[in-house]
């Protein structure tokens, strides 16, 4: 668990119930997705270097999901 809270420290500041916290982590992590895909769509488009945003920009993708579940599971009170 402590690996998990190393990697994703902010979906551990929601407290069981807490509803303004767990939307607010929840906002940010949909709005980091919204940016950091749309600055990586762009670069993808580049000839030589856009291979490496694709897979760049997945990777975000899989861990901004796997923080959005967190916050899901830590505001239900399971994690």
């Amino acid at each position: 668990m402590d690996f998990v809270k190393k990697l994703w420290p902010t979906p551990f500041k929601i407290k069981k119930g807490n509803l303004v916290s767990f939307l607010v982590q929840l906002i940010i992590f949909l709005v980091v997705v919204a940016v950091v895909g749309w600055l990586i769509g762009i670069l993808a488009g580049l000839p030589i270097i856009g291979i490496i945003f694709s897979i760049l920009g997945s990777l975000i993708g899989i861990y901004n999901l796997v923080g959005i579940i967190l916050c899901i599971l830590r505001f239900l009170g399971t994690v």
